[in-house]
């Protein structure tokens, strides 16, 4: 099996997100090779073959120039899976490229079963598993769904362009107005649930997410109680996240928060209820009182 990854390059630098395509090849098992319209000066460190186009010359974003790259290289490589990030980039090039090659898309996928790929629906309420009926597929990852994986070495760099024009030039980005927290980013977070019982408690799990240099999450009904803001909201309605560290405060452990936090590399839930459905992938589960618990252990960390 091959993958034929696509890196993302904006305003000078490989994205850090770009790493997520390997963790999402190493749970498939492919064999990779990666396409990066981009510079020299900006290359993943990464020991297969790179097809490198110039940024300077294709543009950092330019759609139809960008999907003719990639079907050049989907001729030279004839991998199984075509797999961009889930972006504002990702989003917009697959369907082109999918189009391209006749070939199906799977959109925001966020696991790997046997059968095939776990994306969302109804509103991402729910979870289904999806199998391309193609023999080739093109597949966005969400963001956070898959470790960031750095493989190591030097790529093996094939330099290509493509044909001149396209139609369009690229300026430049206008980022959109910064909201909030961009919890896939952190490596410790501290989420509060139902079990905090009021927004007054709030502060107690903020102060253990700061004594563990984390950020604060919060589970669904949190957020809806009003008692923190959506930014901070973990699972399938808020962001998917896998950091190194998860602690879950009084949250029972719904499917779609659970489908946002599970692949988080060390879980630790603090709850009552030792029954509680956040047990079952919890690597350390406490039962006990969150509002006696956390002010204790947070005093422990910080003294």
């Amino acid at each position: 099996m091959k993958a034929l990854l696509i890196g993302e390059y904006r305003e000078g630098k490989l994205l850090d997100s770009t790493n997520e395509l390997f963790g999402f090849a190493a749970e498939l098992g492919a064999e990779t090779a990666m396409l990066l319209v981009g510079s020299e000066a900006a290359l993943p460190g990464y020991g297969g073959t790179l097809y490198l186009a110039d940024a300077a010359l294709c543009g950092e974003y330019n759609p139809d120039l960008h999907k003719q790259l990639i079907v050049e290289a989907v001729t030279r490589e004839n991998p199984d899976y075509i797999v961009l990030l889930h972006s504002s980039y990702g989003w917009d090039l697959a369907p082109r490229v999918a189009a391209a090659l006749k070939s199906a898309q799977v959109s925001e996928v966020t696991g790997i079963v046997a059968d095939g790929f776990e994306v969302g629906c109804c509103n991402a309420k729910m979870r289904r598993t999806v199998k391309p009926a193609t023999e080739k597929a093109v597949i966005t990852i969400q963001g956070g769904a898959f470790p960031a994986l750095v493989p190591g070495g030097s790529p093996q760099v094939v330099k290509v362009s493509g044909p001149a024009g396209g139609g369009l030039e690229f300026v430049g980005y206008e980022p959109a107005e910064k909201k909030g927290v961009d919890l896939t980013k952190a490596e410790v977070i501290v989420s509060a649930g139902r079990g905090v019982s009021k927004k007054d408690n709030i502060p107690l799990i903020q102060a253990l997410a700061t004594a563990l240099k984390g950020e604060l999450g919060a589970s669904r009904p949190v957020v809806d109680a009003g008692w923190v803001e959506h930014s901070h909201q973990v699972g399938t309605t808020g962001q998917t996240v896998a950091p190194k560290l998860y602690v879950a405060c009084g949250i029972s452990g719904a499917i779609q928060h659970l489908a946002g936090m599970k692949k988080a590399d060390f879980i630790v839930a603090i709850n009552k209820d030792r029954d509680a459905p956040i047990g079952e992938v919890a690597d350390v589960l406490v039962v006990a009182d969150v509002l006696q618990f956390v002010p204790a252990l947070t005093a422990r960390i910080v003294r």
